[in-house]
């Protein structure tokens, strides 16, 4: 596991890097084509890909909390993430 995590940091570390020297504040307001919402900024795709990233930390956060539901004991119905679908 973590491998996997190294692995992700480098890679988010050199996709960052490469973003930043691709895109600037003043791309943000530019606009694309999406097939399904239409014209949307550039700044609602990246503002999407953080939530993405986010949403993949949640799924991770409750994979490692369920590994402790019979550890918790009592505190389980206090702690609902460990039952999280």
């Amino acid at each position: 596991m973590i491998d996997l995590l190294d692995r992700f940091d480098t890679f988010r570390s050199s996709n960052l890097i490469q973003l930043d020297t691709l895109v600037s504040v003043n791309d943000l307001q530019r606009c694309g084509l999406h097939p399904t919402f239409g014209v949307v900024p550039l700044s609602q795709l990246l503002a999407s890909w953080v939530v993405h990233d986010l949403n993949h930390l949640g799924q991770v956060v409750k994979t490692m909390a369920k590994q402790y539901a019979d550890a918790i004991g009592p505190w389980r119905s206090f702690l609902p993430i460990v039952d999280a679908p």
